[in-house]
C-alpha cells in the first residue's frame, strides 16, 4: 500500500508540478522534486541515490537490494525527461558519491526532512501532499488510465504481494512495458504541468 498524504486528481497534481517548477530553493532539492514523480520511487530510495547506480546512455535506474524496502533489487525505467534532469545535475554533484549530498557534509545524502520541508514551503501542508505522496499521485493515475497492466504498476512501485499465491506466479518484470508507461508518465506529467488547474500559494508560503 502507498502511505502519504497526496493529490490525486490529475488536475490539481498539474498545479502541484507548476508549484514544483517555480522551487526557487538548493539546485539539488529542485532536482530531487522533480525526479519523485517521474520516477515512483520512495523519498528514502531517491535522497541516498548514488551515481554509480545510474546509467543515463541505457535510461535504467539500478536500485540495490540493501537500499529497498523489500529488500529486492530493483530497476527504473528512465524517460527522456528524467535523463535530462540528471545530466543537468551531474555538473553539481557528480564529482561526489550520492546525487543529493547533505548541506553539511558531502559524505552523507540529504536530510529525509529535505523534501517535505521543500512541500511546505511551496504552500503544500502535511495532510495535503507529502514526499513519499507522488507514489500515490502516480499509481492513481496511471491505474485510472487503463493502458497499464495493475501488476506492472505494482512491480514500478517495488509493493511486496500479500498474496503468496499470486506472489508465487508474479515473478515478471514487465520491463517493455514499464519502459513504455515511464515514458507515457513523464509525458503525461509534462501535460498536466501545462494544463492542470492553479492552486494558489498561501500566503506566507
Amino acid at each position: 500500500m502507498v502511505t502519504g498524504a497526496a493529490i490525486i486528481d490529475p488536475k490539481a497534481f498539474g498545479g502541484l508540478l507548476r508549484a514544483l517548477n517555480a522551487y526557487q530553493g538548493a539546485p539539488e532539492t529542485f532536482a530531487a522534486l522533480q525526479l519523485l514523480p517521474l520516477t515512483m520511487v520512495r523519498p528514502g530510495e531517491l535522497r541516498a541515490s548514488e551515481w554509480a547506480e545510474f546509467d543515463l546512455d541505457a535510461a535504467i535506474w539500478s536500485i540495490p537490494a540493501q537500499r529497498m524496502k523489500m529488500r529486492q533489487p530493483h530497476r527504473v525505467p528512465l524517460a527522456s525527461q528524467a535523463v535530462a534532469i540528471l545530466r543537468d545535475l551531474k555538473p553539481i554533484t557528480g564529482d561526489g558519491k550520492f546525487l543529493f549530498p547533505s548541506v553539511r557534509s558531502r559524505a552523507r545524502c540529504m536530510s529525509e526532512n529535505t523534501i517535505n520541508a521543500a512541500l511546505r514551503r511551496l504552500g503544500f501542508d502535511k495532510d495535503e501532499m507529502t514526499g513519499h505522496g507522488f507514489r500515490a499521485s502516480a499509481s492513481s493515475i496511471l491505474n485510472e488510465s487503463g493502458l497499464w497492466n495493475p501488476d506492472a504498476i505494482e512491480r514500478q512501485l517495488a509493493h511486496a504481494n500479500g498474496n503468496k499465491i499470486r506472489r508465487a506466479y508474479a515473478r515478471a518484470d514487465f520491463w517493455q512495458e514499464r519502459v513504455k508507461m515511464m515514458t507515457w508518465w513523464a509525458d503525461k506529467c509534462d501535460e498536466l504541468r501545462r494544463g492542470g488547474q492553479v492552486i494558489p500559494m498561501r500566503a506566507g508560503a
